[in-house]
């Protein structure tokens, strides 16, 4: 599937704002609009394209050390990963955590790895991260807003 990633600056809200969630799926990922009014330090917000429509949306934080102590400094964090409602089970998802391996090297060449807490009331996700290339670190996350999530992690070195 031909898909690309791109940043996204705050001047671009239009480019990502039609991109919604499943209802039950908000408790996971959260809203773009969300996103956007939240203030974060070290946040960078970024798009998954099919041509010049935006079909997927995600957060990295270069900060994520600072809030997650399974996290190293080294590390970045992958946050607010969602794909449009109307786009999903079309593979777009699995394609762009695929493309990390190469994407996320090319914007931020000095991390080692990105890592991620996932749900574990949200079993599609897990499966597409693990496909995508994350592996399970063993470790459980209890604080999520939702219950308890699984660490998985991405080496890109």
């Amino acid at each position: 599937m031909p898909i690309a990633l791109r940043p996204v600056s705050r001047e671009e809200f239009d480019l990502v704002a039609h991109i919604q969630v499943e209802p039950d799926q908000v408790r996971f990922s959260g809203t773009v609009a969300q996103a956007f009014q939240e203030d974060e330090d070290g946040v960078d917000f970024h798009a998954i394209l099919d041509g010049p429509r935006a079909v997927g949306f995600f957060k990295i934080d270069r900060l994520y050390h600072e809030t997650y102590n399974f996290a190293q400094a080294n590390e970045l964090g992958l946050r607010a990963f969602m794909i449009d409602r109307n786009e999903q089970g079309k593979g777009y998802a699995t394609a762009a955590v695929a493309a990390f391996k190469t994407y996320l090297p090319a914007h931020y060449p000095d991390r080692s790895a990105v890592v991620l807490t996932v749900n574990m009331q949200n079993p599609g996700a897990v499966r597409c991260y693990r496909k995508g290339g994350f592996a399970d670190t063993g470790g459980i996350h209890p604080h999520g807003l939702a219950g308890p999530q699984y660490i998985l992690r991405m080496a890109l070195a």
